[in-house]
């Protein structure tokens, strides 16, 4: 909402740019998005073309009767491509699976296709993204899995890193983890969201599966995959949630100790089970006081855990320029900022870490 607020003022600037919006936000009843934002000129759910194709076509505007995917004129070094859509999950708090629908994959020699042309227009490294990403393959007629894609990925000339989010729990099988300890490029660091840390707020919440489970999940993963870093998501102020039930989640984020948590205070969203079936009835403050002591406690631990590489020298993928010094990220997804007079962009670089906090390294290249 903050992005579709900016563009307002391009709109008074530039009257003549025209800008559509789709997404989970949207959904077949738009009147009250053209309401709230005027100066948006078009609404489509996800996945749905027909009004796109109905607009342009009124106007003379020619569309392909496909969406195409092609690298822009600019490619960027870090590229994100989708690879399934739709989610099967209902999460009770969750609107992707009503928005977007079921899971649906695309082909593996598509996804190929895609990566090859964004590698030859420069690309380095790829993020393949998915509602639930751990899903990818199984609504193929010739039935696949993310480990192979990420093998079929691996023999990309050119190709040096690969990503991929978000995953849900129940989807992190051994042969995922074993492509993500075995493939070289494949990057040491996994977003897996927890949510929760008490069985019954995750029963509600739909997760399918307990916070001993998911420890277990967390525990496989870390004895198969060296080095791994791994993020999380964090829902607190869930409909009846205590401070027993909260307790149980700062319990959960002090035993993994997370490399980076993202934490969100519960709030209602129309048409999700838990706004038919629950009162949102935690009070705000109190969402706002155990929002704030996650943020406390993943702060404290993220500084504890970049603190040992102090000294130590971390592979830099280099993004750019920020504030007069250049940054990017290590294969564990940690932020680095460090100074050259060359530029060094789109390089693979040694940084030697000379600062640490919770949120970035700072150091010296060593070339």
């Amino acid at each position: 909402i903050g992005r579709i607020n900016s563009l307002k003022s391009v709109k008074k600037k530039r009257p003549e740019v025209i800008i559509a919006l789709t997404g989970c936000l949207v959904d077949s009843r738009t009147e009250e998005l053209e309401r709230r934002f005027p100066w948006i000129d078009l609404f489509f759910p996800p996945q749905e073309l027909g009004p796109l194709h109905a607009w342009a076509t009124a106007r003379g505007i020619p569309l392909p009767a496909e969406p195409v995917s092609l690298p822009s004129s600019q490619p960027s070094l870090t590229a994100m491509i989708p690879i399934i859509q739709g989610c099967n999950s209902f999460c009770s708090y969750c609107i992707v699976a009503y928005r977007r629908g079921r899971e649906k994959s695309r082909q593996p020699d598509e996804i190929l296709c895609h990566v090859q042309n964004l590698i030859k227009h420069g690309s380095k490294e790829i993020t393949l993204l998915g509602q639930n990403i751990g899903a990818y393959g199984r609504d193929l007629p010739e039935k696949t899995d993310l480990a192979r894609l990420l093998a079929l990925l691996q023999e990309v000339d050119g190709l040096q890193r690969i990503r991929f989010l978000t995953n849900h729990p129940k989807d992190m099988d051994r042969s995922l983890m074993e492509a993500i300890a075995h493939l070289d490029k494949v990057c040491e660091h996994v977003s897996l969201p927890v949510q929760a840390g008490d069985d019954r707020i995750l029963a509600q919440m739909r997760r399918g599966y307990t916070a001993r489970q998911y420890l277990n999940t967390i525990e496989e993963m870390r004895s198969v995959i060296p080095n791994l870093s791994i993020s999380t998501d964090v829902i607190v102020g869930f409909p009846g949630e205590t401070d027993e039930q909260f307790a149980g989640t700062v319990r959960v984020l002090e035993q993994v100790r997370f490399d980076r948590v993202h934490v969100a205070a519960y709030s209602p969203r129309p048409g999700t089970l838990a706004t038919r079936k629950y009162a949102d009835d935690v009070p705000p403050e109190t969402k706002q006081a155990r929002l704030q002591q996650v943020e406390a406690l993943h702060e404290r631990i993220a500084a504890e855990i970049n603190a040992p590489l102090l000294g130590t020298t971390v592979q830099v993928l280099v993004e750019g320029r920020h504030k007069g010094k250049w940054s990017g990220r290590t294969r564990t997804d940690k932020l680095v900022f460090f100074t050259h007079r060359d530029d060094l962009t789109g390089q693979l670089v040694d940084v030697k870490v000379e600062k640490t906090t919770a949120w970035a390294l700072q150091g010296t290249c060593q070339r």
